[in-house]
This record gives C-alpha cells, structure tokens and sequence, in this order.
C-alpha cells in the first residue's frame, strides 16, 4: 500500500513539473492555432468589426484566386528542389568531409556556417551577388569574356532559381551534418567486410550505406520538406514576391494579404491551409519515428 501511495507521489510530482511547459505550449502553439483557425472564417481588417463568411475565404483561395495558385505551385517547386538538390548536394559534402584528410574539421565548420547566418541577412549578401551592375555573378562573366549578364531576381525566368541558389547556400549545413552523424554512425565492419567480398566503392555506397542511413533519411526529407513550406526570410528580402509574383510563396502571400492590404481573415486562411500542408509530412514522420522506436 506504501509503494501505491509512493507512486501515485511520484506521478503528481511529474505532472507538476510538466505543467508550465504544458502552459506554455497551449499558450503559444494550441491556441494561437485554433485562433487563427476561428480567424480564418470571417472578413476583417485587424480593427473593425469581424464578419463571418464560414469557409468563403477557402473557396475564394482555390476558385478564383491566381496569386494563391501561384504560390502552391511555386513552393512545390520549391519543395521539389530542395530534396533533389539540396539533400544531394548536403550528403555530397557529408561524404566528402566523412573522409580522413587534413583540415576536414576545418571544412567542417567552413560549409557549416552559412547555416548560423539570419536568414535576412544571407538575402542582403545575395542582393548584392546577383546585383546586375557590380554583382559578382555579372563581374565573372564578364572577366572571362562571356556575354552572360542576366537580370537574376528581376527576371522572371530566373528569379525563382536564383532565389533557390541563395537559399540553398545557407541551407546546406545543417542536412550535411545530419548525414555526417548517420555516416559516423556506420560500422567501419560492415564496409571492410563489403571490400573483402569485392564490392567497389559505388556499390557500397548504394547498396550498403544509403540503406543503412534510412533513419536519417527520414529525419532530412521531412525537416527539408516543412522548411521548404514555410520558406520567407529568403525570398522576402531578396524579391518580396516578384517580379509579377514568380517567387511568389504561401508566407510571403500570407504576410502581404494579412499586413500590406489588412485582410487579416483571408492571409489567415492562407496560414491555416500552410499548417494543413505541413500536417501531412510531420504526422507521418512522428509515426514512423515512433514506431521505429
């Protein structure tokens, strides 16, 4: 009976201590999401007074509106490079800087730290790159004698991309160093025993270690994916959405709707529908993740 009473101690104990970050998280992730959910269903300019539409703000964003079609369109683009380019070029440099040679911790730390820069403050260094009178892009080509000058975020054709590339140049490092832990996480072994067998590099790079780094895998894709749909920083201070909305992406739309033109409820439905998105690739990942443990 006094070990019941013990228990039944200890678990008050712990629910005491989880009660200020249960708090916290109810107050700043649950029912700010749930507002902004109620928000969603009304017309209203952040001041007025609030009038209720039920789910026109929805019908309007998929039936007649071609900025917001836009906007999907361009972060699954987005999306679609992310995992091909930048998950390929982050395990790339993992592989590469997983070797033993002299300096890698150096290189280590160099490939890294764009990913320590503010995000704002990498579209300030890229605006000055793709600058198309002194940017450096521009001053190369022309050094070599190559007719290449190109208006890069004020083109439309390439305004996306060139947003991308600068974007991917800070978001490298941290996919790279999760691949470099999953590699380190390999036994030396089981490869020495694929080389005895005569397996060639090649063949134990696919057939041994991109199985054995499943787990990480899981973990990149879904943070690169839920990165990829809430991308802002980037391309706000590079484009703000332009030129004629070809970098247009769900936040930037969001932040125009809700804080340029005040139509809080509408840019709120825009957010909700960002959450949904989000939703189908972090449910999966915490099942999957969870079953495995």
């Amino acid at each position: 009976m006094k070990k019941n009473k013990n228990i039944v101690k200890t678990e008050k104990s712990a629910w005491l201590f989880m009660l200020p970050a249960a708090i916290i998280y109810l107050s700043v992730i649950v029912i700010p999401v749930f507002y902004s959910l109620y928000i969603s269903l009304f017309k209203w300019n952040g001041i007025g007074e609030m009038t209720f539409v039920g789910l026109d703000n929805y019908l309007n964003l998929f039936s007649g509106d071609a900025t917001f079609r836009t906007a999907i369109i361009n972060n699954l683009i987005w999306i679609v490079l992310t995992i091909v380019v930048t998950m390929t070029v982050s395990l790339g440099f993992a592989v590469i800087l997983n070797k033993q040679f002299r300096g890698r911790t150096f290189f280590r730390g160099f490939f890294y730290f764009p990913c320590v820069i503010a995000p704002i403050a990498v579209a300030i260094i890229w605006r000055w790159i793709y600058n198309p009178n002194m940017g450096f892009i521009n001053q190369f080509f022309e050094a070599i004698g190559i007719d290449f000058s190109q208006q890069w975020i004020s083109n439309p054709d390439t305004s996306l991309y060139a947003v991308f590339i600068a974007a991917l140049w800070q978001a490298i490092g941290q996919p790279m160093i999760l691949f470099l832990a999953g590699l380190q996480a390999i036994s030396p072994d089981v490869l020495e025993a694929a080389t005895i067998d005569g397996a060639s590099g090649v063949k134990r790079f696919f057939y041994i270690t991109i199985p054995l780094l499943k787990d990480t895998f899981v973990i990149v894709i879904a943070t690169l994916i839920t990165a990829a749909l809430k991308v802002y920083d980037v391309v706000q201070g590079l484009t703000g959405g332009g030129p004629n909305d070809a970098t247009q992406m769900l936040s930037t739309y969001m932040y125009s709707q809700v804080f340029q033109y005040n139509n809080v409820g509408y840019g709120t439905a825009v957010a909700c529908i960002m959450v949904i998105m989000m939703m189908v690739v972090i449910v999966p990942y915490v099942s999957f993740t969870a079953k495995e443990d």
